[in-house]
């Protein structure tokens, strides 16, 4: 089954709507989105929508094969990058990369 949300941590949230962002990278729980679907997004914290985005691709990767093209849509150095996935995800060697496109930005 795919699945429908996502949430991103609040810091997260101004590059994605500005565009800065356009992936995310997940563990193997988080893994089932579907190529062409819609998911509402939102704050982990206060599980706040703020936009939808449609998901582009989801493709398996090891910690090792991070790159700077990975960190750079991640508006992020390389080393930045392996630090945050570190804080999220202790020890962890095989992730996905979950590519997307913001559809729909936040009604104010």
């Amino acid at each position: 089954m795919s699945l429908t949300a996502i949430t991103f941590f609040e810091r997260f949230e101004a590059d994605i709507l500005s565009g800065k962002k356009t992936l995310t990278i997940r563990d193997d729980a988080e893994k089932d989105y579907l190529p062409g679907s819609i998911v509402q997004v939102s704050t982990y914290e206060h599980n706040r929508w703020f936009c939808a985005l449609k998901i582009e691709s989801v493709e398996a990767i090891l910690f090792s094969d991070l790159s700077d093209s990975h960190a750079k849509q991640e508006n992020m150095t390389l080393s930045e990058l392996k630090n945050v996935i570190k804080e999220i995800y202790p020890g962890i060697r095989h992730l996905y990369v979950i590519s997307y496109e913001l559809i729909k930005e936040q009604i104010v």
